[in-house]
């Protein structure tokens, strides 16, 4: 989200999932938080890694976490999410599940498809 789809927290993801696949079952939405943002990673190669572990890549803008488009929950869904905010039916849907966290730690859930300790999956 635009939270924390800063640059750096842009870098934390791609560290931890460099080389990996989304889990299974699970929908793995990024949006950089500005379209200069979008532009740096894809210079970086950070778009990169999200696509080839399979990572939806969204424009930046309102979107997901506001529930308005791309990636609004079902019932009974479970995300976890970067998003700053976390009330009932944020996210599009009353009856889905979310959780807020860290960029690292979404990216390890992405990975696992649970959410867990992501400080073992950290490239020191």
């Amino acid at each position: 989200t635009c939270t924390n789809g800063r640059l750096e927290d842009l870098k934390i993801a791609a560290n931890i999932l460099k080389g990996k696949k989304v889990n299974r079952g699970v929908k793995f939405i990024i949006a950089p938080a500005s379209s200069e943002i979008y532009l740096e990673a894809v210079k970086l190669g950070l778009i990169e890694i999200f696509i080839k572990a399979g990572v939806a890549v969204v424009t930046p803008g309102c979107g997901p976490c506001v529930g308005t488009h791309m990636g609004i929950l079902a019932d009974k869904e479970v995300a976890i999410s970067t998003a700053n905010r976390n009330f009932k039916g944020r996210m599009g849907n009353p009856n889905a599940f979310i959780y807020l966290a860290s960029p690292a730690a979404v990216a390890v859930a992405g990975i696992k498809g649970e959410i867990i300790d992501p400080r073992r999956f950290i490239n020191k």
